[in-house]
Order: structure tokens, then sequence, then C-alpha cells
């Protein structure tokens, strides 16, 4: 049986078909993210780009996006290696790291809509940067699902074995 491109090409081997195929439309790299200065850390919000469509999960500009957001970062070979904030569940991540892709994959799935049905993606579940004020981005932190949890696992656990108030005086 052949294998898929994914497994048998280096990011750099890859055709400019095969590479834009890698994106599985999560949505998570259009989010507004937070940086402590003092530690560094990086926060996600529900916030996204200007350009992100909430029900497609893709830019609505894609081609000129640079040039309408001009710290839209362009992903490539060469610099996917030194982004650290890109999604723990992006497939350039985690084939630039050696990693397989989650079975929700739209490549492995054969699906497209796998990933909105894996909870995976920020499909309806986010605003514009155009409908909040940055004075408010602080308030919409969230943890996305393969973000922090269970270390990109995709996974979230729910532990439904205690109720709560359980173990209170």
């Amino acid at each position: 049986m052949t294998q898929p491109f994914w497994k048998m090409k280096s990011l750099q081997q890859m055709s400019k078909t095969e590479w834009e195929s890698l994106c599985d439309n999560c949505g998570k790299c259009c989010l507004i993210q937070l940086e402590d200065e003092d530690t560094g850390l990086r926060l996600h919000t529900d916030v996204t780009c200007k350009l992100f469509d909430s029900h497609q999960c893709n830019c609505t500009d894609y081609p000129n996006r640079k040039k309408r957001v001009p710290d839209c970062v362009i992903l490539n070979p060469k610099n996917v290696h030194e982004l650290d904030w890109m999604p723990q569940t992006c497939a350039y991540r985690l084939i630039a790291e050696g990693k397989e892709l989650y079975d929700w994959h739209p490549l492995v799935a054969g699906n497209s809509e796998a990933i909105h049905h894996a909870g995976m993606s920020l499909r309806g579940r986010v605003v514009s940067e155009e409908d909040v004020s940055p004075d408010e981005w602080e308030d919409r932190i969230t943890e996305w699902p393969g973000e922090g949890d269970e270390e990109g696992s995709g996974i979230v656990v729910v532990d439904e074995g205690e109720d709560e108030g359980e173990g209170e005086a």
C-alpha cells in the first residue's frame, strides 16, 4: 500500500497543492493571542482576525491577507519550525515535529467536515476583532481543544465521576 504524501515527503519537498492541503481549516492560527510580557506565556482568545470566516473556517481574502493584515504571518516550510505559537494540533507543526496527523484531519478522515464534527475547529464559536474592542480581549481568553489540554491530543477530558460540591463539609 502506498503511503500518503505527508509521510513520504518533507514539508520542503511538497508541491504547493500538497502544502495547501495540509491545512485542516481549524482556524486556530487566525485567533488573536495575548502574550504576557513578563513570562512570554501566550493565551488564546475567542477573537479572530477580521478576515476570518467563522463558518467556512478560512480566510476571506487568502491571496491578499498580508496586504490587508500586515502582521499576518505567511506560513512556509522554512518558518514553520520557528513559530512556537502555531496550534499544537496544526498539521504543519505536527509534520515538522515528526508526528502523526489526527484521525479527524481531513486528509486522514477523507472528509473536510470531520474536524468540525470532532469539535476541533473554531466554527461558530468565535467573534471577529471588528466586533470586539481590544480592551475586551483579555476577558475573552479561551482554552481551545488540543491547545494545552492533554498535550495536544485534541481530547478534552471531563471527569463525570464527581458531583459538584462533593467532598465539601
